[in-house]
């Protein structure tokens, strides 16, 4: 069902169009494929009495018109590990519910007609994906074999696959599969270097997964390369930004930024969180004048205060002839029980494992913090910093809560919680609007969400500077009660 919506929010915010689909309080719900301007996917599994169970897909254009609905069969032991979409496929990846079959099943499906092809992936390695990213050339399907970091390339062309080379052979992190518009792709794992230290491994791979070059970063001594996210430039300097701290240790004590040229001469500058400007602003303001008083009388002492966060880079973007940093802080959240049990508990991070238990308490989630922003030239030298306070949000797996939206002359931080939009623009250091919080549109002005009834609310990246907000409300009106499915597309003009 198609709603046109009218603007009206403040700092220019527009929900333009929403799609709803009641659903039944125990129906399995959907998934969002982001298709680019090709739309976007409905996608759920269902339970057959036949041999196979089947995926339903719905493809909906970017108005949320319907195009084609339709299902895919599934061997019942396979596994939905990855969903892609660009602007001509859907991808999907399968693989074999245990390691008794370590073979992998991509299927192509064309947008505009629905008709899809199975690609069989030869893997020799018993690994599960947790990476999958789709080139013209194949797809690059990325895990871990024994806590070593794996990423494959099964080419099109071909129809082979391999592992790619020049992966590390010992225990390290797979950060991010970078992939850029000709083609190439960068891999970039945080392990140890032949020195013991935690450093960032750069690879740059051709359009056919061959390694064309090989970096690791050399931190000065006692600084350890927690965590990094890559781009290029568009003079062709790799850039990398992430977190660094003390050795062995889960937190950071701040950000670097590194520049690599062509000729491979790197260049790493440090920033501790007590340098930054506007770091702290998440906090009350009188625990946050305290905090910089502290700061300042250390440097008069030629000192420094060393704070500790756990703290995740997300994106690095181009801006006004600057980049553009976007990272998030948090914590575990405990509380206390009376148990003498205990469990496992992994994160959407392998660096992040916490036990479920803990000196008495339950582990309740991560609780987000705030949002910093760092603007930085070409060669990594900081410019200016920003943050936006996030301290409502706590998940049980880290993934990227606050997207921002770059424009000529401001840049948009957002986020949903309980269906409402939460929303800052900056421009550099300085705030030209704060905080501010607007609910998510239903059909008509009449209804209201039963906040403590809603599920599922996530705002993702579409195309262009279109963002999606999707989830299940439970929404009451003069005709009663009803419990939907829906997507609002939003946009800042």
């Amino acid at each position: 069902m198609l709603v046109g919506l009218q603007p009206g929010f403040a700092q220019q915010l527009q929900q333009t169009n929403r799609f709803e689909l009641p659903v039944a309080r125990d129906e399995v719900y959907f998934d969002i494929i982001p298709a680019q301007d090709q739309g976007v996917y409905l996608s759920r599994r269902l339970v057959t009495t036949e041999a196979d169970d089947v995926l339903e897909l719905t493809k909906l254009d970017t108005v949320f018109h319907e195009d084609w609905k339709g299902y895919l069969p599934i061997d019942r032991h396979f596994l939905l590990m990855g969903k892609k979409a660009d602007h001509k496929n859907l991808y999907l990846l399968f693989r074999y519910r245990d390691f008794s079959r370590n073979d992998f099943e991509v299927v192509v499906l064309d947008h505009v007609t629905g008709k899809f092809i199975t690609h069989s992936v030869r893997n020799f390695i018993p690994y599960a994906p947790s990476e999958f990213q789709v080139t013209d050339n194949g797809v690059l399907i990325g895990g871990y074999y024994n806590h070593v970091p794996v990423v494959m390339f099964y080419s099109f062309a071909t129809h082979k696959s391999k592992i790619l080379p020049g992966l590390a052979n010992e225990t390290g992190e797979l950060t991010q599969i970078k992939l850029y518009p000709d083609g190439t792709f960068d891999v970039v794992i945080c392990a140890r270097n032949y020195q013991g230290q935690k450093t960032v491994w750069l690879k740059n791979y051709d359009a056919d997964g061959n390694l064309q070059n090989n970096f690791a970063l050399q931190p000065e001594n006692g600084k350890h390369l927690i965590f990094a996210r890559s781009m290029k430039t568009e003079n062709n300097m790799q850039l990398l930004g992430g977190v660094y701290g003390a050795r062995n240790s889960e937190y950071s004590r701040g950000l670097f930024l590194a520049s690599i040229d062509q000729a491979g001469m790197e260049q790493v500058r440090y920033y501790g969180y007590g340098d930054l400007e506007n770091f702290f602003k998440y906090m009350k303001a009188k625990r946050e004048i305290r905090v910089k008083e502290r700061i300042k009388r250390r440097k008069i002492k030629g000192k420094r205060i060393r704070f500790n966060y756990r703290f995740l880079v997300h994106e690095i973007v181009p801006y006004n002839n600057q980049y553009v940093l976007l990272g998030e802080a948090f914590y575990p959240h405990y509380t206390s029980v009376g148990t003498n049990g205990y469990g496992s508990f992994f994160g959407g991070r392998t660096m992040y494992q916490n036990s479920m238990v803990r000196d008495g308490r339950i582990f309740d989630g991560y609780q987000y913090t705030h949002a910093v922003v760092m603007g930085f030239d070409h060669n990594g030298k900081l410019l200016w910093d920003n943050s936006f306070e996030i301290n409502d949000v706590r998940t049980y797996t880290l993934e990227q809560y606050v997207k921002l939206e770059v424009q000529k002359d401001k840049i948009v931080l957002l986020y949903l919680f309980e269906n409402e939009l939460r929303s800052k623009i900056i421009q550099n250091n300085q705030v030209l609007e704060g905080k501010t919080f607007e609910p998510i549109k239903t059909k008509s002005e009449t209804e209201f969400v039963k906040r403590e009834q809603s599920d599922i609310n996530k705002l993702e990246y579409w195309y262009d500077s279109f963002f999606y907000a999707y989830g299940v409300q439970e929404i009451v009106g003069p005709k009663g009660k009803r419990r939907v499915f829906y997507i609002n597309k939003i946009v800042y003009q």
